[in-house]
């Protein structure tokens, strides 16, 4: 069954139908810009949730809701928004969300209440799920034989940014004050709207259904598409291993012997993200039809990973960190970036998948791939504390061990094999 039938296509005004060229250089780097800026908008206030939950008196265990509310948001964003993509005319759409989400940023740095700043940071979690809309807008951009090169160059911007948001927000928080995170985080949202609204191409892939049967249509999709919860449930498992890593790295690096302060951590985190150059590399890899043999390649990178990581900061093999702490910090960060490599080179291969499928569902087949993953970053994040609470910096590696092996056994089935058409 097709579960576009619910849904089909009426028009399509797009480049796919009439110059698939369009996704040029320059605008592949704007593309790629906009959307690792926005992705800050969820995960930056994991670092300011101290300095928020002191400005508007947040009861200790209330704290965490303003960092986990935008993330929540975008959840529901991705349920509830990003399927209009498959109803609606998607320049009119982005821009319109995108211009929303800076207001609900602007409200969170004037507010002073509680209830409010908490509504806002949910609501422009909500609205920056736009970057799901703009991602299947790029692939749309170009012909298929070059649609994962150019998701892999989106991504990369996608995955800096979610690597680069922590250090980020310290920084001008640190200078400047958490407010002024949120107020300049508004303001770039805002000029973004502006520049998209001028470069878009107008698209319609309209459906003539109602709202109810295209939100009806997801179970469909997910129950009947092998090629969409194979690669989702794989981008989910190393998205398990993802947040496990970088939820409990903190804790260890302020430990002896690295004793890092938080300026300390940030530059570790930038050192990190040096993963992220792998994801257009990914891309090219699947449209020469190497899709198998790279994700393969990725999952047994980050299996390595964590081996190393496991070496320098729980002292595997009998390697002492406090006899070689410059080389343990070394394999940490070459781990950390090595893991982040094969964590982008699964979910670029897997979007690329997604997105040579109906262009009709388009929309919602990215919706309910990036959910599926953000479930599994989800339970990697929640297990990763367990794991550390029970054997330290060791349950946390074997964490992710875990969940990457897991995905790799999934692709070395022929099941787990993705489309390279």
């Amino acid at each position: 069954m097709n579960p576009s039938a619910e849904c089909p296509a009426r028009a399509i005004t797009a480049p796919e139908a009439d110059n698939p060229h369009r996704l040029t250089g320059p605008l592949t780097v704007f593309f790629a810009t906009a959307v690792g800026v926005i992705v800050m908008n969820l995960f930056a206030a994991q670092t300011l949730t101290g300095a928020i939950s002191r400005s508007l008196h947040l009861a200790p265990e209330f704290a965490g809701l303003a960092a986990m509310l935008p993330q929540l948001g975008y959840a529901v964003g991705l349920v509830l928004l990003v399927p209009l993509c498959d109803l609606l005319e998607n320049r009119r759409l982005i821009v319109r969300t995108l211009a929303c989400g800076a207001a609900f940023l602007a409200i969170a740095m004037l507010t002073d209440s509680r209830v409010v700043f908490l509504a806002a940071v949910f609501l422009a979690g909500a609205a920056s799920s736009v970057i799901q809309m703009l991602v299947p807008m790029a692939a749309s951009m170009v012909p298929e034989s070059h649609r994962g090169r150019a998701v892999g160059n989106v991504m990369s911007g996608l995955m800096l940014g979610i690597l680069l948001s922590r250090p980020a927000a310290s920084v001008i928080a640190g200078s400047i004050g958490w407010r002024a995170f949120y107020g300049l985080a508004a303001v770039i949202n805002a000029l973004l709207a502006v520049v998209l609204y001028m470069k878009l191409p107008a698209r319609v892939p309209g459906t003539p259904t109602r709202y109810p049967a295209l939100l009806r249509s997801l179970w469909t999709l997910m129950r009947t598409e092998p090629v969409l919860q194979r690669n989702a449930v794989s981008a989910a498992l190393v998205m398990g291993a993802f947040s496990a890593f970088w939820t409990a790295i903190g804790l260890r690096l302020v430990q002896p012997p690295f004793s890092f302060d938080m300026n300390g951590v940030a530059l570790f985190a930038l050192a990190g993200a040096a993963g992220a150059i792998v994801t257009p590399l990914a891309g090219r890899a699947g449209d020469r039809g190497w899709g198998r043999r790279t994700l393969l390649a990725g999952h047994l990178t980050m299996l390595l990973a964590l081996v190393a990581i496991g070496v320098a900061g729980a002292g595997w093999g009998g390697f002492s960190a406090s006899a070689h702490p410059v080389l343990a910090v070394a394999m940490l960060v070459a781990g950390a970036a090595a893991l982040d490599a094969g964590v982008v080179t699964d979910q670029t291969l897997g979007r690329r998948a997604i997105n040579l499928m109906d262009p009709a569902a388009r929309g919602r087949l990215n919706g309910l791939f990036v959910g599926v993953f953000f479930v599994g970053g989800a339970l990697g994040a929640a297990l990763s504390g367990a794991a550390w609470a029970m054997d330290g910096w060791t349950g946390v590696c074997v964490a992710g061990f875990v969940f990457t092996g897991l995905a790799f056994v999934l692709r070395l089935t022929r099941r787990g094999r993705i489309s390279n058409k």
